[in-house]
Order: C-alpha cells, then structure tokens, then sequence
C-alpha cells in the first residue's frame, strides 16, 4: 500500500512528518510517498536513522501557511503547493490514500477539487474518533461544514454508518442524532427536520441524543454539524486537559496523594492513552473519491504514523465503495433486505 503524506503540512513539519513516515514503514508496513520541498525532506531525512529504509520524494515547492484564512484563494494561486501535489497521486492512481496535518480547509478543498465527490453528495464531511466509556464513536461532522440542511445531515448518517461497519467494525451500527433533548421536537429547525429524514433511511437510527451521552458510548454514529461537531471536539480537549492538570495540581498536595499516584500510574497513563489525539492519528474526510486524513495541526511522529494507519484501516477497509454504495441507495437497500 502506498501513502502520500503532505510532508509539509503541521505545525512541527517537515522534521516530525518524516519521522512519522519512517514510524508507518517500520510498524504498518506500507510505503510513504513525502510530498513538499525536496531539499527540506532530505535535510530530514538525513538527520534521521533511515536503515535501510527507501523513502520517495515527490517535490512540490509551495507550502500553503497553517494560519492562511482563504484556503481557496490560496489553492488558486498555489498550484504547486504540497497538498494538491499530494491529492493529485491518489487522484492519478499512484498512491492509495493522502494524509495531511496541515491547513484543513486547503486539505478538504484539495481532496474535493483533485479527487472529486461521490455521486449523491455535495457536502463531505469530516469524521472523527471519540473515545467513550465502551471504546469510541464516530462524530460526523466535526468541521467541514458550519452550516447544513436535512439532506446533508442524511448523507453524513449513511456515510458514517458505512464507515462504522467497515473500520470499526460494528455490525449494526447505532446512528444518534445531536441535538437539547431525546424528544423528535426537540432542537432547532435543521435537527428536527433531519429527524424526520434519517428516521425513514432504516438505519439504525435510535433519535435523538444530548451531548452528554456521547462521552458514554450510548451510540457509534454520532451526526451533527459542522460548526456543532467541531465545538464538541474542542471543548472535549480542554477538558481532557484541565482534567490532567487538576489531577496533578491534586497529587501535589499531599504525600499520600502523591503514594496513590504511584499505584495508580497504570491506569493513569492507560487513562492519558485514551484522551490523547494523537493514539488516534486523523479524522477521515468522508464523500470524496478516496482516501483522504486530515490531521491534528500540532501532529508529532507518533500521530503522523497513527494517521496514515486511518488511512490503511480505510483503505483496506474499502471505504469509499462501501459509502458510493450507501449513498446510491439513500438507505433502501438494507430497507429491503430487512423486509425480504
């Protein structure tokens, strides 16, 4: 399997992306194709313990900047930014899925404009892992959309029920819709019409859940919007840590706090494992005709490598067939398996 990874794309990059690519050869066992400013990467690379590892270059001379607030315009006038270059492999056929930690609105864009949208969406979306008390679900949207219809709130149901059976393996899937209350009446305009629709896909569609059940594993799916997903999101790390930091200011008080922590350091770090992003590399950009992951900005190595696992778990997975399938039959097909 060969991934294109946008090597300049984060925060840390290019030296924490070319040590992640190295980390997904050793433990994945899949090729990384470094796309970005080929100087940069063989500086790099040259600084890293490359064994007798290959790793290929593909230059691409520019670099759209992480805080860019047009990514279109940016796209427009950067026609050799590292991004496009590395949507344009997958696109051609050279590479089986593209991973970046970069600008997410250039990263979403580019996957759009390169790999183009599957028949019967016009909003891909952003899916994203979130740990819960019985492993984790699936948030659909988490950002690429702030604004939304019923339609588009159906397709995110039907593409996130498809990727839960195929990633995470769950074979029915349960789909929550995010709104105040578990009443259908409840919430705004774009929920309780969104009600409406998903509950005649016949997908697993339990109603309505509240935020507070997401955390509590009560779904797989979960389906919101943009603008609502990503505030989730962000307010679920700030809590994490807080957390972290109220518990260490605790163990510090006191001697016998500080004995406890010391027994309890297993479960703490397991703890630390399950909040931190980074175990869970990147969020799949859902709709598109490919395999493209948007990472965290602030990636290190270790979630670079985690990221193009997404991409490897999708890939193999056959994610994009099994979501252009779901799409096709708008929830019917497995309405008439159910009856037959």
């Amino acid at each position: 399997m060969r991934i294109a990874l946008d090597a300049m794309g984060g925060d840390l990059a290019p030296s924490e992306t070319v040590r992640g690519a190295l980390l997904a050869m050793e433990e994945l066992g899949v090729e990384v194709v470094l796309v970005g400013d080929a100087n940069d990467i063989e500086n790099e690379r040259s600084k890293a313990d490359v064994g007798n590892r290959s790793l290929s270059i593909v230059h691409a001379g520019q670099v759209i900047p992480m805080n860019e607030p047009h990514p279109v315009d940016a796209i427009r006038k950067m026609r050799d930014s590292s991004i496009l270059a590395a949507c344009d492999l997958v696109a051609q056929g050279d590479a089986d899925a593209v991973v970046s930690a970069g600008n997410t609105g250039a990263t979403m864009i580019s996957a759009i404009l390169r790999l183009k949208r599957l028949e019967g969406t016009d909003r891909p979306a952003i899916a994203t892992v979130f740990p819960t008390t019985t492993g984790y679900c699936l948030i659909v949207d988490a950002g690429a959309n702030s604004e939304c219809r019923p339609h588009h709130m159906l397709n995110f149901a039907l593409m996130g029920e498809a990727y839960a059976r195929q990633v995470m393996g769950r074979e029915n899937p349960k789909v929550g819709l995010l709104s105040i209350g578990e009443e259908s009446t409840k919430g705004t305009e774009l929920t309780t019409a969104s009600y409406e629709l998903i509950s005649k896909a016949n997908c697993n569609f339990i109603g309505n859940i509240e935020a507070k059940d997401i955390p509590l594993g009560r779904v797989d799916v979960v389906i919101t919007d943009g603008f609502t997903g990503n505030v989730v999101l962000k307010l679920a790390e700030g809590v994490g840590e807080a957390m972290v930091r109220i518990l260490k200011a605790s163990i510090e008080k006191s001697p016998v706090s500080k004995i406890g922590a010391v027994l309890m350091r297993p479960a703490l770090q397991s703890l630390a494992r399950r909040m931190d992003y980074s175990e869970y590399g990147g969020a799949l950009l859902l709709g598109v005709r490919g395999v493209a992951v948007i990472a965290h900005g602030r990636s290190k190595a270790k979630a670079i490598k985690n990221a193009i696992g997404t991409a490897k778990a999708a890939v193999e997975g056959n994610v994009t067939e099994a979501i252009a399938a779901r799409l096709a039959t708008g929830g019917s097909e497995r309405r008439d398996s159910l009856e037959n």
